[in-house]
């Protein structure tokens, strides 16, 4: 019985496993690697459809005597807004006046907060 039975340990000690198939090299090392870089991509892309948004509004809610500043470093102040182009004064002691497409607007200036007067405690 133990000729039958070494001969067998022999067999079974010897023999290696099967490779790994496609299929699991694919869900082991690959699959995890895309599921990471898609979900970079999205927020990547979340962040500027974000971004790209603000801008928009920005633009559309240009209106008269808003101080805003162009790509280009000029300042003015918004004298009219056309569908795709606004006029700005860019000099107010020669009424200098410069046609922009709307696009060319990097942002609206807003005027800062009034702040509080700061309370001085009462001296006793």
């Amino acid at each position: 019985m133990n000729e039958q039975l070494i001969p067998q340990m022999i067999a079974q000690a010897t023999t290696r496993p099967a490779p790994p198939s496609g299929t699991e090299v694919f869900m082991q090392q690959i699959l995890p690697l895309l599921l990471m870089l898609g979900v970079f991509f999205w927020f990547l892309t979340r962040s500027q459809k974000r971004e790209r948004q603000k801008f928009e509004n920005m633009l559309s809610s240009l209106k008269r005597n808003d101080r805003v500043v162009t790509i280009g470093g000029m300042f003015g102040t918004v004298v009219e807004v056309r569908d795709s182009e606004v006029v700005l004064k860019v000099d107010e002691s020669n009424n200098i006046k410069i046609r922009f497409a709307r696009s060319a607007i990097k942002e609206v200036l807003r005027e800062p907060a009034q702040q509080p007067a700061a309370t001085t405690p009462a001296k006793k």
